[in-house]
């Protein structure tokens, strides 16, 4: 809790502390990654599982649960080859996280 002496942020620092966040993070490949999902998976993956991130050359995925995941692991060379279409911003590796 703040005191009363301490002063709220000002809104220019919070703003770029979110600008910041905002430019690790390509919005776009996100939805390039999204609309591939379903041509790079089966369609049962494609259903249940959800891309949710790039970053760092990492395709994050979420899962309804440990079946999902495993199949998600087990498969991850045929998706990640999958996005080679996405030129240098493909993923390398890939993460799964339960939903």
């Amino acid at each position: 809790m703040r005191g009363r002496e301490e002063q709220p942020a000002a809104l220019s620092e919070l703003l770029d502390t979110l600008a910041g966040r905002l430019r690790r993070v390509d919005l776009r490949l996100i939805d390039e990654a999204r609309q591939l999902w379903p041509t790079v998976v089966d369609p049962v993956l494609a259903e249940h599982c959800r891309v949710e991130l790039i970053k760092d050359g990492v395709l994050i995925v979420s899962v309804p649960s440990g079946a999902f995941a495993q199949q998600v692991v087990m498969q991850s060379p045929s998706i990640l080859s999958g996005f080679s279409s996405l030129g240098k911003r493909a993923p390398t590796s890939l993460k799964t996280v339960m939903k």
